[in-house]
């Protein structure tokens, strides 16, 4: 069973060029947060191109569990009667947050310095990741956590009723632990510092300062500090979520893998901290092409125009992963039909998401007739050139929405059809991936289990 209902089969197969206009959802990770953070805050927000996901709608609903005002007033424009910082509310059911690892850890922080007690679950692979990385911090504050064996959900979180400031040392790259810990400290009084050796992705920082909090963040030597002033009133914003990259990648991997393909995916997220998979793209040859640079939501964003064309295997450096941590899946398809090998270190987080990622790929992968290499931390992936890939196998997703979209791209550019045994995780996302990716031309469909 996937999270939210039952087993899907899909496959894709070879076809004609892709061509179009692919208009991806709103990003996720800013989807997430304008919810807590619009709950967090003292009036109205209002969000418009929310992502309207499973993983992101379980968010919206664990708002309303605690008190806040959650309501859906269009297509992707939602609006939510915040709270305030400090006024969360108990709540009366468990909270099931599907899929969604940000969404657990975020509303953890978010709850963790209130004094009140919540119990979180999810789906068969959320219960399987650990949650220590957060409890551990937020027990800095003062909260409690009692969860499984090896900190997993279920969980019950005590908030601190007298939080303390905390200053942390993040133990790895994780926009996760980092935004927990943040939204934790807003109901601390003081200072709440938190120092990341690898810098990651910054929207919490972006978006705490736009709802008023005062936050400052500086490059050392010891790497980034982030300082952040406790119990502000945060003020309800008017947010503009941009498309995500996470999402856009599909459509564009797909496009430099299709012979004669050219697409255009406006308004994509063209943030640093999250452009780590199209620079690599771009080192290994890929026809991208940014226009009308802009700035949407205080984030900057391009249209990016994608053609076909061929591609070299390159060695991905280890500190550019948590600027593309989400991206490796498809970049291994990339790299499979790429000439010469793909060097993917520094990704052990890879383990830990929604399915272990990289053996998900690994397996895939060789099921499909590529040879591969792994290590804890490292994927290598030899290429086998444009329509070098025999395909032909099942791919197993492990309940891993970017698993199945990976391999239903590579489907498109393997000699034979790929296979995946369930693509509903894919509604945890992006719910109109395959509707986006027929009008662009691709083959992709139900399959006979």
């Amino acid at each position: 069973m996937s999270g939210h209902g039952t087993n899907q089969p899909m496959i894709a197969r070879k076809g004609g060029p892709l061509s179009g206009t692919a208009n991806v959802p709103g990003d996720k990770s800013i989807s997430h947060r304008a919810l807590i953070l619009g709950a967090l805050s003292v009036g109205e927000t209002r969000v418009s191109g929310l992502l309207e996901g499973q993983d992101v709608l379980d968010t919206a609903q664990a708002m309303r569990a605690f008190g806040a005002q959650v309501a859906q007033t269009g297509p992707g424009a939602w609006t939510v009667q915040g709270l305030g910082v400090g006024g969360f509310a108990e709540p009366s059911d468990v909270i099931d947050c599907g899929n969604s690892g940000t969404g657990v850890r975020l509303i953890m922080g978010a709850m963790a310095t209130t004094p009140i007690t919540a119990t979180f679950t999810g789906d068969a692979s959320l219960r399987k990741r650990p949650m220590g990385r957060v409890t551990d911090p937020l027990a800095l504050f003062g909260a409690r956590a009692f969860g499984r064996n090896g900190g997993r959900l279920p969980m019950t979180v005590i908030g601190a009723p007298n939080p303390l400031p905390v200053r942390y040392h993040t133990p790895m790259p994780s926009a996760q632990v980092k935004s927990a810990v943040l939204l934790a400290g807003l109901n601390a009084p003081g200072e709440t510092v938190l120092i990341e050796r690898e810098a990651t992705r910054d929207h919490s920082e972006r978006m705490l300062a736009g709802f008023g909090a005062q936050i400052t963040t500086q490059d050392t030597r010891e790497g980034r500090i982030i300082t952040l002033t406790g119990q502000p009133e945060l003020r309800a914003q008017t947010v503009a979520v941009p498309r995500d990259p996470s999402s856009a990648a599909f459509p564009v991997c797909a496009a430099l893998l299709v012979p004669g393909s050219d697409i255009l995916v406006p308004g994509v997220s063209q943030n640093p901290t999250r452009n780590g998979l199209v620079v690599t793209l771009l080192e290994m040859g890929a026809d991208i092409t940014p226009e009308n640079p802009r700035l949407e939501g205080g984030e900057p964003v391009a249209d990016l125009r994608v053609r076909f064309g061929p591609l070299t295997g390159v060695d991905v450096p280890p500190e550019r992963a948590p600027s593309m941590i989400d991206e490796y899946p498809i970049l291994a398809v990339v790299a499979a039909c790429a000439h010469g090998t793909t060097v993917m270190r520094g990704v052990r987080e890879l383990r830990v998401k929604e399915s272990d990622r990289i053996d998900a790929m690994a397996r895939g992968l060789e099921a499909c007739g590529v040879k591969i290499e792994e290590d804890e931390d490292t994927l290598i992936v030899h290429g086998m050139g444009p329509d070098g890939v025999p395909g032909g196998a099942t791919c197993a997703t492990h309940l891993d929405h970017r698993i199945a979209m990976s391999f239903l791209c590579l489907g498109l550019a393997a000699k034979s059809p790929v296979r995946i045994d369930d693509g509903a995780p894919i509604e945890t996302s992006f719910p109109i991936f395959v509707g986006l990716m027929r009008d662009l031309g691709a083959d992709i469909g139900a399959s006979a289990a």
